[in-house]
């Protein structure tokens, strides 16, 4: 049987958010060009409005990856997986606001 080298996994978890998070800034900063665009122009939106609904998947996404990824860490750690009602409404209340 081969050794397994040691994975330094704090590094790839660091990495795997910074994408993300470059992905998002990225993603949000297109789509709101574009939404620039269409309001000076509204007979663009036809071209426009796929184009968007790619934007607005990347974030959503990035957003499944950071819950999978912090759900990995959890479960790593033992922590238990439910979230509490408090946590909810935090989540919920973040949402609501973007």
């Amino acid at each position: 049987m081969a050794k397994r080298k040691h994975i330094d996994s704090r590094q790839f978890i660091d990495e795997a958010i910074a994408n993300i998070r470059d992905d998002r800034a990225m993603a949000a900063s297109l789509l709101v060009e574009l939404v620039k665009t269409i309001k000076t122009d509204e007979t663009k939106h036809q071209h426009s409005g796929p184009v968007a609904a790619k934007y607005l998947e990347t974030l959503q996404r990035s957003n499944e990856q950071l819950v999978k990824l912090a759900s990995l860490l959890s479960k790593k750690e033992g922590a238990p997986t439910a979230l509490s009602s408090m946590e909810k409404s935090e989540i919920y209340d973040l949402i609501k606001d973007e």
